[in-house]
């Protein structure tokens, strides 16, 4: 069972405050970025609740990217027609592909 904390985050360069909702997130659970109407999401698979809520695709991206790190899963990055843009794995695979992005 997740437990939700609201939290009040200070946006870079915009000077105000947006309310994110963290969630205890499980080990291996990927993480996806989708778009929202004119704004981004960051979702745990399988939730209909995002952990927080972004005006850009490139700051849900670094919040994903830092969740998908903290629980060693993988971020999914979809286009703004819900395809998949892009992957990265963050988990302990013992045999990971070469990864020519990093």
């Amino acid at each position: 069972m997740a437990t939700n904390y609201i939290h009040p985050l200070s946006v870079e360069g915009l000077g105000e405050s947006l309310l994110v909702d963290f969630q205890e997130v499980m080990v291996g659970k990927n993480v996806h970025v989708v778009p929202n109407g004119n704004n981004w999401q960051v979702k745990p698979e399988g939730s209909s609740t995002p952990t927080s809520t972004h005006r850009t695709q490139q700051a849900a991206a670094d919040a994903g990217r830092r969740l998908a790190q903290q629980n060693q899963s993988e971020l999914v990055i979809h286009r703004p027609n819900g395809q998949i843009r892009d992957k990265d794995s963050f988990g302990k695979d013992p045999m990971p592909p070469k990864d020519s992005k990093h």
